[in-house]
C-alpha cells in the first residue's frame, strides 16, 4: 500500500491530499528516510510525520510502526490498531 493511502486509511492524516502534500514537503520520513507518496509501506516500518509549526510553536515529530497493512478501507475504531505510537 502506498504512503499516502496508509496514511488517510490509519487516519494519521485527515485526507489523502493532505498526506501527498506532507510527502512532497519532505514531512513523512519512511524508516528515516523522506518518503515520496508513491512508496510501499510494509509491516514493521516505522512512519515519522513531521509537523510545519507556526513561528510560535514548537516542531513537532511524531514516530509510529506499522502493524498492519490493509488491503482495503478500514472501520474508525480498527484504524488505530494499524499502527504503535514510537515516540
Amino acid at each position: 500500500m502506498r504512503v499516502d493511502k496508509f496514511l488517510q486509511i490509519s487516519r494519521l492524516v485527515k485526507r489523502r491530499n493532505a498526506a501527498n502534500v506532507l510527502c512532497s514537503r519532505g514531512n513523512v520520513l519512511l524508516n528515516n528516510h523522506p518518503a515520496k507518496a508513491g512508496k510501499t509501506v510494509n509491516v514493521g516500518d516505522h512512519i515519522t510525520i513531521i509537523n510545519d509549526p507556526l513561528p510560535t510553536e514548537e516542531r513537532q515529530e511524531l514516530t509510529y510502526e506499522i502493524l498492519e497493512v490493509p488491503s482495503g478501507n478500514v472501520s474508525k475504531a480498527r484504524a488505530i490498531t494499524l499502527y504503535r505510537l514510537i515516540k
